[in-house]
This record gives structure tokens, C-alpha cells and sequence, in this order.
């Protein structure tokens, strides 16, 4: 609001209308300049801050909770620094492991350096045997399978009669199905680049192109492609399942630069309700982020889907065979950005949901009429009285400020936040496949983008099942050595199911 010096009413009415009217400017902008620099502290907080979400000790301190953890002692600086005069130092772990029984072992036997006693020079006998045991580790080497077919003649006609030639991953591959698995766990599951893993293979001497190595991979996700429907089929039987997604930066070669893709992804974890199914993980890669690829990619799933607050999910509950429950850590997050910046409203906040956690920590794998049972009588209560106290608070707050944000996002999900507490199958957040997400965006950060959408989609096959492997406790490279070959051997396509990364029983 501008005024005119020059020319101000003598009317004492008029002019205290014009001060009322200028304070309440004053006001508004005041705020907004409170919530710009709010905003500012969130970008510098995620630029330059720590990134892990945990409250400090002495922010527990300023509720009445029982359980609130103390500070840990500090430990003397002068203990911190090493003592680099004397002996060389000694490794020794406490609680050490015994190393895993399935490796195998190479003795190396060390007799002693005398024949007689030194002390006494009388005759040695056999005392036993000390063994111990140290990790080595056997460089990695290539190697050349040399496939020979011999023929036979009949002396009579003289028809030749030869074996057939073992098949290939692909018309004129040279990679055995044990080199292609290994290609795809170094990208998808070490996040090695082809272009690094071309320079590993020049340093034994093998000079193969980097489009070469991309060729085997265009091959192998050809083939894993059916098994990574039959995987969604199987994630789509649960009665809950997680879904969420991340930018994939795909090439663009008509300009030159990347687009923004999404990779969705779609996690099976029975696990915290005591559910015996594998755990499973599948990804989807597409263009954008329309709510019409997971409505397409879910279209045969009924259930409850667990999600974070992206509004587009909103469109799959239209017909009523899927109902949403929404993540806490998402909501949480927005009051830890805010407790950062020293507002007590939010570390209260954060606190109170800092209670629902601690009573889900003992409630992981129980079978979900427990769990329900148990939510009813102690997790109800504290959600019923966050929502009246955060309702209290709103109203205290001017309509734009980021803690009133903060509060709306929560209000406004409220019925799906609650919804843990009526279905003992339901978890407090979407962390299982956030974890499952994690090791994707390792890769993206290594190879940059996609090269093409037909990149990003072997990318989303692959990494399904690599990821699902892992989270069942297989060894990646192990598991699609066999897989290729028996595929490429001739395994029947009805099937297919035996060949998913789940253990022999979940298989069988």
C-alpha cells in the first residue's frame, strides 16, 4: 500500500482507517517474508544439513515421556586421537562372526622351527594343532569356453551326424550366461556403468565395447521379462501392498537433454503382520507421472494400498476396490523440517508420532487380529488426541504459514493415517519399499540416465529382480546364472513361476 504524504485527509475517522489498513499490510507481509525465510531455511537445511530425521536429546526432554532417551556421554577428544608410536595396531572385533561354513578353505600348515626342546633339548611329540582362520580374497578372472562338436560319419551313406550347438543369449553372443548375469549384478546391483565395467574387462585384455555389454543386457531383460509379470502377479495376490516412485532421468535424443521419467515401484512385505509369502519387488519405468500408469499397472489388485501423499493415487479408490492408508514418515517429515528451525509446535508433533512408533516396535510380526487388538486399546487414544490437538493449533496459526501447511497435510490424509489402527495388516509408513527404492537411485546417481525408454524398462526389469533376490536372502549373479541358462535351455513357459528369486519352499 502506497500513500501519499502530500496529501493526507484532515479527518481523524479517515486516517485512522488508513493506519488500520496499513498495519494489517504490515502484518501480511510480515508473514510471508516469515514463511520465505521458512523456505529458505528448508533448501539450506536440505543443501548443506544432516539428513538424518532424528530428534536431539534434549528436544525429548521438553515433553512428559517416560521413555525419552538421555544424552550419551561425550567422549574426550584427547581418546579420539590415535596413538601412532609403538607396535603396529591390532584389529580386534568384539562379537566377531565365524565365517560363513559354504566358503571354501585352503590349509596352510606352519610346523615348527625346531626339531628338539630348546630349553631342555629332549625329543618333541604331537601336542594338537592350533587352527585359525583369515578371509582371502581370489580376483575375479575371464576365461574362454572352447565348445567343440565332434561329427561322425556313416560309413555307408555317409551322413554326418553332429551334436547341435549349445544356444545363445543371442544371435552371435559370445557371453556365456555366467559373463551376462555378472554384467547385469555389477549395473543394477553394484551400479557399475557398462563403460566401467568395458574398462575392468580391457584390464584382462578383453576389449568388448560398451555397446556390446549393452546389447547382452537388451538380451538377458528380453528374456526376464515374463518373469517379472509372473512377480507382479505375485505382489498384486497380497491383501496390502506398498507403491511409490522416483525420478528417472531418461535421454532425449531430439534435444539433446534428459526428460523427467518415473520408475514406479510396487513392494509385497508380509513379513511385519507375520505373513509367510516372499517379500517382492517390481518396477515399472514410464514417461511421466500420470495417475493413469498405476491405475494401469494395479488394475487387477484389490486390497490396501499403502502410499505416500502423491494425489494421483486418489484415482484408484474410485471404485472401491482399493482403499489408500497413507504414510506417517511423510507427515512426520514435514514437522521435522520445521522443528529444525526451532518451532516447539513441531518438535510436540514430532514427539507425539515418536509414541505410535514406539508401541509398533512391539508389535512387528504378530498376526494382524493382535496387532489390531493392541492398536485399539493403546494406539487410538494418542491418534484421536493428535488430531484435536493439531485442530487446536491450526487455528492459532496464520493461514499461510508453513507450520499451517504442515498441519493441513496431515488433516487432510487424517482418515487414511488412521487407518493402521482398524487393520492389523497395515504399517505405520511406506519404508519397505522406500528401502526397496534406496539402491535404485545408487544407480541412477552412477550411470546419470536412461538412455532410451527402451533402457529404462530393461532398467525396471532387471533391478525387480535383483531387488526381490536380495531381499530373500539370494545371491544375485548366482540366481540369474541358472535362471538364463535354464531359459535359454528350454524351461516350460507354464512354469515359469519356479524360476522367481524366492526360496526352494516358497517355490515349490
Amino acid at each position: 500500500m502506497r500513500i501519499a504524504l502530500d496529501s493526507l485527509p484532515f479527518d481523524p475517522i479517515t486516517l485512522q482507517t488508513m493506519v488500520r489498513d496499513l498495519a494489517g499490510a504490515v502484518d501480511e507481509g510480515q508473514i510471508e517474508i516469515d514463511r520465505l525465510r521458512q523456505i529458505i531455511r528448508e533448501f539450506q537445511r536440505a543443501r548443506f544439513g544432516r539428513r538424518a530425521e532424528t530428534l536431539e536429546p534434549d528436544q525429548l526432554l521438553l515433553t512428559l515421556e517416560a521413555n525419552a532417551d538421555h544424552p550419551a556421554p561425550m567422549t574426550p577428544v584427547s581418546t579420539m586421537i590415535p596413538d601412532i608410536s609403538g607396535a603396529a595396531p591390532t584389529v580386534k572385533p568384539l562379537h566377531r562372526k565365524a565365517l560363513p561354513e559354504h566358503l571354501p578353505r585352503t590349509d596352510v600348515t606352519i610346523p615348527p622351527d625346531v626339531t628338539a626342546c630348546p630349553s631342555c633339548g629332549g625329543a618333541l611329540r604331537d601336542a594338537g594343532t592350533t587352527t585359525s582362520e583369515m578371509l582371502d580374497w581370489v580376483p575375479a578372472s575371464v576365461r574362454v569356453v572352447r565348445i567343440k562338436r565332434p561329427k561322425c560319419a556313416c560309413r555307408a551313406c555317409g551322413t554326418l551326424h553332429q551334436a547341435p550347438a549349445p544356444e545363445r543369449i543371442a544371435e552371435g553372443c559370445l557371453a556365456t550366461p555366467g559373463l551376462v548375469a555378472h554384467v547385469l549384478t555389477s549395473r543394477y546391483c553394484d551400479h557399475l556403468p557398462l563403460y566401467r565395467q568395458s574398462q575392468m574387462l580391457a584390464r584382462q585384455g578383453v576389449t568388448l565395447a560398451r555397446s556390446t555389454l549393452a546389447d547382452w543386457v537388451k538380451a538377458a531383460a528380453w528374456w526376464l521379462a515374463p518373469l517379472r509379470e509372473r512377480l507382479m502377479n505375485h505382489v498384486c495376490a497380497a491383501e496390502r501392498v506398498f507403491a511409490d516412485d522416483t525420478p528417472l532421468p531418461i535421454l532425449d535424443p531430439g534435444r539433446g537433454r534428459t526428460r523427467t521419467g518415473r520408475l514406479w515401484a510396487y513392494t509385497r512385505d508380509d513379513r511385519p503382520f507375520g505373513g509367510a509369502a516372499p517379500p517382492a519387488v517390481v518396477f515399472y519405468a514410464t514417461p511421466d507421472r500420470t495417475s493413469a500408469w498405476p491405475a494401469g499397472h494395479l488394475k487387477t489388485y484389490r486390497g490396501v494400498l499403502q502410499v505416500d501423499g502423491y494425489a494421483g493415487f486418489e484415482q484408484l479408490t474410485q471404485d472401491g476396490k482399493i482403499h489408500l492408508a497413507a504414510c506417517w514418515a511423510h507427515t512426520r517429515r514435514k514437522f521435522y523440517e520445521l522443528h529444525q528451525t526451532g518451532s516447539p509446535i513441531a518438535t510436540e508433533a514430532l514427539v507425539q508420532i515418536r509414541a505410535l512408533y514406539d508401541i509398533e516396535a512391539s508389535l512387528r510380526g504378530l498376526p494382524p487380529d493382535q496387532r489390531r487388538t493392541f492398536r485399539e486399546e493403546h494406539s487410538r487414544p494418542r491418534v484421536e488426541a493428535l488430531e484435536l490437538w493439531l485442530r487446536q493449533k491450526l487455528t492459532l496459526l496464520p493461514s499461510r504459514a508453513r507450520l499451517a501447511e504442515a498441519i493441513r497435510y496431515a488433516l487432510n490424509r487424517w482418515d487414511d493415517l488412521a487407518r493402521f489402527v482398524e487393520d492389523g495388516r497395515i504399517d505405520l509408513d511406506t519404508n519397505p519399499v522406500e528401502r526397496a527404492i534406496r539402491p535404485v537411485t545408487l544407480g541412477r546417481k552412477n550411470a546419470l540416465f536412461a538412455g532410451s525408454e527402451g533402457g529404462a524398462n530393461r532398467w525396471a526389469i532387471v533391478a525387480s529382480l535383483i531387488e526381490t533376490a536380495k531381499l530373500n536372502g539370494i545371491e544375485p549373479s548366482a540366481w540369474l546364472r541358472d535362471v538364463l541358462t535354464s531359459m535359454i535351455d528350454g524351461h516350460p513357459a507354464a512354469r515359469i513361476g519356479e524360476l522367481l528369486p524366492f526360496p526352494q519352499s516358497a517355490n515349490g
